[in-house]
């Protein structure tokens, strides 16, 4: 029992951190940080765009279940959100240097469609005060964070869709 009270505590602490994070990162951009694609050459996250239309970033581990769920229903409707919204997804692998060697593999076998990259140092990780994953932040056409989510539950993907439509209704 106290074991379970200490982690609801350390958990509201870190929540609360969390939040005020999120409230510090609304309308701020990506940090400029090199990180890698999965062929591993350089990749500046100051390319991330999409060409005035929305996109996603979703930070996510190779050995975390909540991630792989999020980014396969991301998955499943890609394509459909494409057409609707003209949304890119970015999905960054927070993996070691060790662990990394398997993103590439894996996200071929889950046949994944969108961009994934390696931020194996965690510099953009640390820089965009993510502290769990999934984390992931919808960014409206001129690159400006407009929302994001923490942690995944089925059905969140229906969340993340709405705030990319309000980024339309937004410009």
């Amino acid at each position: 029992m106290r074991i379970l009270l200490t982690m609801c505590l350390f958990s509201t602490v870190i929540f609360q951190a969390v939040a005020q994070d999120l409230t510090d990162l609304q309308k701020k951009r990506i940090p400029d940080v090199e990180i890698t694609d999965v062929q591993g050459n350089p990749y500046q996250t100051r390319n991330m765009s999409n060409d005035g239309h929305p996109f996603v970033v979703v930070f996510w581990k190779n050995c975390c279940k909540p991630p792989i769920k999020e980014l396969s229903a991301l998955s499943d409707l890609y394509e459909e959100w494409k057409e609707q919204t003209g949304v890119k997804i970015y999905a960054v692998s927070i993996d070691d240097a060790r662990s990394s060697k398997t993103v590439k593999p894996f996200v071929d076998g889950q046949g994944w469609e969108f961009e994934v990259l390696l931020d194996v140092n965690q510099d953009l990780k640390r820089s965009m005060n993510v502290y769990g994953v999934p984390h992931t932040f919808v960014l409206n056409g001129i690159g400006e964070i407009v929302g994001q989510k923490l942690l995944y539950s089925e059905g969140d993907e229906n969340e993340i869709f709405k705030m990319i439509k309000q980024t339309l209704s937004n410009n």
